[in-house]
């Protein structure tokens, strides 16, 4: 295996541009940040002030809700945000929004946290951890409340959901004030207060921004900034029983933590403006430093024969369908490490299909180029037979003495001579695929049928005599004849001409192996559109497991070990269930794509 390539070491030269860039590279000419300055830590206007000249050019930020395990989607944010920070001379943070007691743990955390890493990126810069969460502004986001309260810009509103909703009116009626909309500051600061120290029931009321309910962006719609939840939270305990909405917490989080550029997918495009409308506000109160984080969006990533549904994947958990979020076949960053992609093939992944603001699909076929692009390089050969067949050379004593073993030797890699070569033996018997015999072979077959002359690769040239069948027909034994002198790589070895090459493993020296041939999880290009149960859509072939012999290199094989296992395609040894005992790999994928049209 080749060392992974340092995610650190791509100049910026070499990134394709994209709007994300121009906006940066401008702002960095402009020198919009270049005055702002940094208290060592997330903090408040005054501190950010009393603070040092901010060491980072840019500020970004990678803000997953612990709720789940990442997928393919969040990879690519992830190769965004971590990438424009590294390519700028700039920090991303590694913030996880837990503003949502009820479905955040401590497991979807850690599993966050290892996946940023597999991928190849830090959060230390500086000198300093940038690891940050929401719930570590709590303290802050109740004060900016106040404020707000305080100022005549929010209140608390005791309609029922059903009212608010009924109230909120659509894109052609505007909504109708809630009836608590006239308190005064003073009484909407004595409720919110009694709503923080729990003497309201979940759901008696929430606190909203006092913007325009007239206002053709819904959002605007005095969105709500707080609710009560009685529910224990991982981080804090049980220290509040009210939480922030993620569109009131996620602009406060940004500005407390000095981010220059907020890089969204498109669904937050509608929320920019209230974005903008409640940091603006908190800078007029001197509560957050200026200049204030601004907001982009781009379109997320939409990847064919994928759900990248959390609730979905669940689903399927659940249910199931797979082994676990680390199955082979989910599009989790967990489960296509396990199915061996590589953390450079994501990368490359990303950089090839760019950033734009256009919703559009990318088809699966891209991210398998992108592997094996990598793979190619870096991945020993190796020969395997995944549906095995014996193969007697019926005069293979005659020619080369009984019990003789002749030694064979093949490269490790084609293009890599100082990686070495690997070590087997040809014998009477060995074994080759079933697919590799033909009684009566279709046109255009050049592989074993009676009468045809074939190369067992790195081997000998054969003459196929025929093959031995059970009373339904199902070959047994194929018999073939040696043909001698040859050998690969010795004197006169081409003087016979086989047509077909195929490959094969020994029977005295070759290794079982359970081979997991992995295939999409789904039929169809498209199977989250909701027109049909995406369930309906999985695919009945998606997982096959095979008793393979392998050849006796694989015997030293360790987890995570990447091979091509010659004629099949890449193949990674599973990183948990593998061992010198057991071995098991997994197709990562073939050589080529065989869902093309």
């Amino acid at each position: 295996m080749t060392a992974p390539t340092d995610p650190a070491s791509t100049p910026e030269g070499a990134k394709s541009s994209n709007f994300l860039r121009q906006i940066i590279d401008r702002d960095l000419e402009q020198g919009a940040y270049a005055q702002r300055r940094w208290a060592g830590h997330p903090a408040d206007a005054a501190a950010h002030q009393a603070g040092v000249p901010d060491p980072a050019r840019i500020r970004t930020r990678f803000p997953p809700e612990p709720n789940g395990y990442l997928h393919v989607g969040h990879a690519k944010s992830i190769c965004l945000n971590f990438g424009l920070a590294r390519d700028y001379g700039g920090v991303c943070h590694m913030r996880f929004d837990d503003t949502n007691p009820e479905k955040e743990d401590q497991e979807y955390v850690d599993g966050i946290l290892d996946a940023v890493r597999w991928l190849g990126f830090s959060w230390d810069a500086h000198g300093t951890s940038h690891r940050y969460q929401a719930s570590d502004y709590f303290a802050f986001m109740y004060r900016a409340a106040e404020y707000l309260i305080e100022t005549g810009l929010a209140y608390v509103d005791e309609q029922t959901p059903e009212q608010m909703r009924a109230h909120r009116g659509d894109f052609g009626k505007p909504g109708i004030d809630s009836p608590y909309r006239t308190r005064t500051p003073q009484e909407n600061l004595g409720r919110f207060r009694q709503m923080r120290e729990g003497h309201l029931a979940d759901g008696a009321a929430v606190l909203r921004a006092k913007i325009d309910m007239a206002s053709p962006n819904i959002n605007l719609r005095d969105p709500a900034l707080y609710r009560i939840k009685h529910a224990e939270h991982h981080h804090t305990g049980n220290s509040w029983c009210i939480y922030p909405m993620y569109t009131f917490a996620h602009p406060i989080e940004d500005a407390l933590e000095n981010i220059t550029h907020s890089i969204c997918t498109l669904e937050f495009e509608d929320q920019r403006p209230f974005y903008d409308w409640l940091l603006d506000r908190l800078r007029e109160g001197g509560l957050i430093n200026a200049p204030q984080p601004r907001q982009y969006e781009f379109a997320r990533l939409n990847l064919t024969y994928v759900v990248t549904s959390k609730r979905k994947l669940k689903q399927l958990v659940d249910e199931r369908h797979v082994s676990g979020w680390d199955d082979p076949r989910m599009p989790t960053i967990v489960g296509l490490r396990r199915r061996g992609y590589t953390p450079e093939s994501l990368q490359l992944f990303a950089e090839r299909i760019g950033v734009t603001k256009a919703n559009g699909w990318i088809d699966f076929s891209t991210l398998e180029i992108a592997l094996r692009d990598d793979l190619d390089p870096r991945a020993a050969r190796a020969m395997a037979v995944l549906d095995p067949v014996p193969l007697v050379i019926d005069n293979w004593d005659e020619v080369m003495g009984a019990g003789h073993l002749e030694p064979c030797v093949a490269p490790v890699h084609p293009h890599h001579p100082e990686r070495g070569q690997r070590e087997f033996r040809f014998g009477r018997e060995l074994w080759i695929e079933r697919s590799d015999y033909e009684a009566v072979p279709p046109k255009g077959y050049n592989r074993l049928f009676p009468g045809s002359k074939v190369r067992l690769k790195y081997g000998y040239v054969v003459e196929c005599v025929g093959a031995d069948t059970d009373a339904a027909g199902q070959v047994q034994t194929v018999h073939a004849r040696l043909i001698p002198d040859t050998k690969s790589g010795t004197p006169g070895s081409d003087s016979v001409k086989a047509k077909g090459v195929i490959t094969w493993v020994g029977a005295s020296d070759g290794v079982r192996a359970q081979v997991r041939l992995y295939d999409r999880l789904f039929t169809v290009p498209q199977p989250d559109t909701g027109e049909r149960d995406f369930l309906q859509e999985i695919n009945p072939d998606s997982l096959k497991t095979v008793s393979a012999w392998v050849e006796p290199s694989l015997a030293q094989a360790r987890a995570n070990d990447h091979f091509q296992f010659e004629r099949h395609g890449y193949f990674v040894a599973d990183r948990i269930e593998h061992s010198a005992q057991s071995l098991v790999f997994n197709r990562t994928t073939g050589l080529k794509d065989t869902w093309a049209k």
